[in-house]
């Protein structure tokens, strides 16, 4: 639904204050006049001006077209009769929000052309007044011929990014259909066959268990062998869609320390090859939480991760260059840091900090737990 104040054109970049002015100000131009009639007949324009302006944004097709013929007649005989110039900036904004460009090229040629000729006219009628308001005049016809341009550039701009964004959403559907269709599938090939075998053993040992005690025994030594078998993989799946990869993170944390307006410095390689996807979803936890705290607590500037996987350890380390941390701080859960040092000891991690110049955190996860839980 339309409000009133749509008179104003939107997204000028001007106060509506202004606009206001703007709308004030032919009413001085008009009280200046002698005449009982021309201020009569002013005031009768500035007010059908403002009707056919409202119209022309609440209308479409053809209507859009005839409201501005209407509000460029006006705009001449206010600058002819009344040396009133700035109906022309209302008309420039709102040429710019045609769509039609075509429409857009037509409007802008015939109300400049018809603009600069009214101003050359008025100027050897109303010198005097013409040159005092002289450096506005020429403002406002700069106006006429820039801003219609940089609305309706704008406008396209907006109208693009929103397709963009329906395109980005309409994209993330898809994604999240074909994941659920890639679990179904994964469900199905795993889990469902796997109990359909289990479902045929148990029928099989049923029947066998009066007349072949031991083939029955086999059978349900099959059945067990199965079913570890069929909940380790559903444990992997969740693993899988569990999962958090170090690498997504890195791009996730770019994105919100732009967002907080922080300098983002990465060295080292997200990449991990040697590393259980168990281990890496706890570290990445604990970047994930350690950055949070960069952005919330040390009004910092920027932020530097460093990530290093040796032979005998992972190495991640965060570095900030804001306020640092005190022990009152580094004892408080409302930093996050006993979560973190929950969930690195869950893998046998470490974490030192240090506060100088900053704050450091340096994450640690020894190799040998690598190699335990790769054994398992």
């Amino acid at each position: 639904m339309q409000n009133w104040y749509n008179i104003f054109p939107k997204n000028t970049g001007l106060s509506v204050y202004v606009w206001i002015i703007f709308c004030l100000l032919p009413f001085y131009f008009i009280f200046r006049s002698s005449s009982l009639w021309e201020i009569i007949f002013g005031i009768l324009m500035i007010v059908l001006f403002f009707v056919s302006y409202r119209l022309s944004f609440i209308t479409k097709g053809g209507l859009v077209y005839l409201w501005v013929s209407i509000e460029m007649a006006i705009s001449i005989g206010m600058t002819l009769f009344y040396g009133y110039v700035y109906f022309a900036i209302f008309l420039a904004f709102f040429i710019g929000n045609i769509q039609s460009k075509g429409g857009f090229i037509t409007l802008y040629v015939v109300h400049l052309v018809t603009t600069i000729i009214a101003v050359i006219l008025s100027f050897f009628t109303q010198q005097e007044l013409f040159l005092a308001q002289f450096p506005f005049i020429i403002i406002s016809v700069i106006g006429v011929i820039l801003l219609p341009f940089n609305t309706y550039n704008r406008n396209k701009r907006e109208k693009l990014e929103g397709q963009l964004e329906d395109a980005n959403k309409r994209i993330s559907q898809l994604i999240v259909m074909e994941e659920r269709q890639r679990i179904a599938r994964d469900l199905h090939d795993t889990l469902g066959q796997k109990l359909s075998l289990i479902g045929l053993k148990s029928d099989l040992a049923r029947k066998l268990i009066d007349i072949n005690p031991e083939s029955a025994k086999v059978e349900i030594s099959d059945i067990n062998q199965t079913a570890r078998t069929a909940l380790k993989e559903v444990r992997e799946m969740v693993s899988d869609m569990r999962g958090t990869k170090l690498e997504d993170e890195i791009v996730h944390l770019e994105q919100i320390l732009k967002a907080a307006e922080m300098e983002f410095i990465f060295e080292g390689n997200a990449k991990l090859s040697n590393t259980p996807l168990l281990v890496e979803n706890v570290v990445t936890m604990c970047l994930k939480e350690a950055v949070t705290n960069v952005i919330k607590h040390s009004e910092a500037t920027s932020c530097k991760v460093v990530i290093k996987e040796l032979p005998e350890e992972l190495q991640i380390t965060v570095q900030d260059n804001g306020i640092g941390i005190n022990d009152k701080e580094e004892s408080n859960d409302g930093t996050g840091l006993l979560g973190i040092r929950e969930r690195l000891e869950f893998v046998n991690g470490s974490l030192e900090i240090t506060a100088v110049d900053g704050t450091t955190l340096d994450i640690r996860v020894p190799n040998v737990i690598k190699q335990s839980i790769r054994g398992d």
